[in-house]
Formats: C-alpha cells, structure tokens, sequence
C-alpha cells in the first residue's frame, strides 16, 4: 500500500492556513477544495485499515485527519469573522440599542488613557464602582473580539442588562383544560405554577500594562491594544465557564446542569438529559448518534447542532450509517457549514475528550438552550502608581449565563 499522502496531503493543506489577520474568499475556496479532497482519501484509507489493521495505514489516517482540521479550521474563521463584522455594525454609528457614537467622550478617553488627564467630557462616563465606562465602539469590539473565539456565546442567546441582574419566570403550563356542552357548568381547570430563575453577572477582568513610552507613541492605536490585550483573558475564562462554571461569581456551565451533575436540580424544568454511547470509553456506534438526534424534541431539531471538541470531531469522522455513507460531510462551499448526520458541526474546545463517562458532545438549540447576559458597558480603570514605570488598565466587564431550557439540549455520554 503506497503512503504518499502521509505528508502530502498535510502539507498542502497548512499551506492554506492563515494564522492570523483577515482571510479572503479565495483562502477559504482553496482550503474547501483540499478538505474535500483530503476527506476522499480519508475514506478510502479507513475503509481500508477496517479491512485490515495496519500501523502505517493508522499513521496516514491520523495525518489526514489532522490535514482536514487544519483546513477545516481556515473555513471556521472565515465565518468567525464575518459574524464578528456583522456583530461590529461595519460602520453603523446605532453601537448599543440607542446609544449613539460620542466623538467628544472617545478624544477624552483617549488623552485619559495616554496621559491620565480627565476632561469634562470624560465625567459623563465616570462609574458609581470606580474608573470610566469604556466608549461604546470600544464595548462591542471587545464583544465582537469574544463572538469569535467564544463559540457558546455566538450560538446561544446573548443580552444585554443595564440593571444587577436578570430574572427569568418559568411555569409548568399545567392550566388544564375539558370538554363541555353549550350549557354546562364550567369549572376551574388547573393553576398554573410558576417559578423564577436569576441570571446574575459576575466580574470578569483583565489588568493589560502599558509603558508610558508606548502610550505617548501617537502612532499606536489604543482601541486595537486593549482590545487584544483583554480578548485572550476575557475569550478564555469564558469559554470555561460557559461550559463548567460553577455560578461562584462567573456563569453557570452547560455541563453543570446535566442528569447526576451539581445544577441537575436547578431548572424546574428538570436536567439536561443524557444519551450513552452504548461502547465503553469509545464512540464507534453511529446508532447511539441517531438516537441522540431523535430523542431531542421535534421543535428544536431544526435549529440543533453537535458541539464537541476537534479530537472528537476526527473519531466522529470515522463512522458510518447502515448504508455505508459517512455522518461526518465537509463544507462543499463558501458558507455552508461542516454536518454531522446532516445536522451542524460546532466546535467547542473545552468539551471533554473521548474517555469513560465523560461528555464529550452536546446535541440541541444552544439558542433556545443557554443564556448569556452581559450588563452594559466595559469599565476601565487607569493605574500609574502600583507598578512603575508601567500603565495599568484594570478592565472589568460583567458577564452572566445559564442554562434557559434544558429540554433543548441533549448530552452525548460515553460508557463506562
């Protein structure tokens, strides 16, 4: 058996890949037509190695695999990007609801944070907790910063407070109801029962240092380094506890609220529930994927998509329907997402791995599912004093979220 993909295929497929910056149209037809064209040798190879076992065959199907993340990865940030321009407003001065553009608080923002100097203009903005309000473009870029690198919030339902908290009425829609004739007695159905959930943000900070030197460099865009500089912190914390957050001071996770887990009580509506792989630490049952598709409730399959982690999505990618056709299907063009038993493929990656009785998929509307609430407006703080000859910019956004509707969503559990 000839192993010429083993560095070929990979090879072409990292030279598609751009680390950073803008990626054009053309990068992400290029890396369409290698993942597809990779994806057919991976097929071939892993019909073959199921035939027969061999070393060099396993070597070459994992490189592949890699090869196809990589250029699978150049087509996610493709659209990454696009949601996040989308969410930056290309140019619209409406930033937040009706909160317009203020030129005059932006130049005084900007002279505070290179020499400390508060205008007028600036006390507008002043916070009853301490430091300045952010300017609003600053706010949505930073948001728009974790839409690309947060996948729960860009698919979950995200909303904005001005007030403490968020409170959220639930009932059981246990009204009743009974047939009666034209002229019969028509008593009281059933009291409906109601119940009160509370989304309430926790502090999540980051505390970039500047020298005075760079901030007196007139060439330096301001805007664009504090918002990289937070983004890393603010993305990674996030994608944390938007899965497995405890609720101390952060959000609730979504991994919190499954069947047996600590927040399986918490909705009354009850636990996420689970579905069992059916294999021991393994996922090799295309059936037991089936069954997690079906037993979501019709009205929400429509908008469901599988969320796991790029390691699972490669043993994912191996199986197959009673037919013999792979569930795992490439993006065949510009804009159309990457399926799985024809439903959306999102990668989170900080789902678990494959292993014993750990969750390592998720399957429903992460919409309908979990909540998101960021209270409005990004404070910074500017310390010159605590660490000479540095500039501290002590940002604080305040971020909440937990699980709205668990029967939305579906856990992927791998046997014991």
């Amino acid at each position: 058996m000839k192993t010429h993909l083993m560095g070929a295929a990979p090879r072409a497929l990292c030279g598609a890949v751009r680390a950073e910056g803008p990626i054009s149209s053309s990068d992400v037809k290029a890396a369409i037509e290698k993942v597809n064209a990779a994806f057919e040798e991976f097929k071939k190879t892993n019909d073959d190695n199921s035939k027969k076992a061999d070393t060099v065959l396993s070597e070459k199907l994992d490189k592949i695999n890699a090869a196809i993340d990589e250029g699978q990865k150049v087509i996610d940030d493709h659209a990454k990007q696009i949601a996040a321009l989308k969410l930056n407003g290309a140019g619209d001065d409406n930033v937040i609801g009706e909160i317009k553009r203020d030129p005059e608080y932006v130049g005084a923002f900007r002279a505070h944070m290179r020499k400390g100097e508060v205008q007028a203009a600036l006390n507008k903005g002043a916070d009853a907790e301490g430091g300045f309000l952010a300017p609003v473009e600053w706010d949505r870029t930073i948001t728009g910063k974790l839409k690309e690198s947060s996948p729960v919030r860009e698919n979950a339902t995200v909303m904005t407070i001005s007030t403490a908290g968020f409170r959220k009425v639930f009932t059981d829609r246990a009204v009743g109801s009974g047939w009666v004739g034209e002229t019969a007695a028509r008593p009281a159905t059933g009291t409906p029962g109601f119940n009160a959930l509370d989304f309430i943000p926790g502090e999540l900070y980051a505390n970039p240092q500047a020298t005075q030197q760079m901030l007196d460099d007139s060439a330096v865009d301001l805007e664009a380094w504090l918002a990289s500089e937070v983004e890393d912190e603010f993305s990674r914390q996030e994608n944390i506890a938007f899965l497995s957050g405890d609720g101390a001071n952060k959000p609730f996770g979504l991994l919190t609220y499954v069947t047996g887990a600590a927040n399986a009580a918490k909705h009354p509506f009850g636990a996420i529930k689970l579905k069992n792989s059916g294999t021991a630490a393994a996922m090799d049952k295309s059936d037991a994927l089936i069954d997690l598709i079906y037993d979501l409730p019709a009205k929400f399959r429509a908008n469901a998509k599988f969320y796991m982690n790029r390691l699972t999505q490669g043993t994912a990618r191996k199986l197959k329907d009673g037919d013999g056709n792979y569930l795992w299907q490439p993006s065949y063009q510009l804009g159309q997402p990457v399926t799985l038993a024809g439903h959306e493929l999102v990668e989170l990656p900080d789902m678990p791995d494959i292993a014993a009785n750990a969750i390592s998929a998720l399957f429903g509307d992460m919409k309908a599912t979990y909540l998101v609430v960021d209270r409005l407006g990004i404070r910074v703080i500017r310390d010159n004093l605590t660490n000479k000859p540095y500039v501290g910019f002590y940002t604080v956004k305040r971020v909440g979220g937990g699980v709205q509707n668990p029967e939305a969503m579906r856990g992927f559990k791998i046997a014991v």
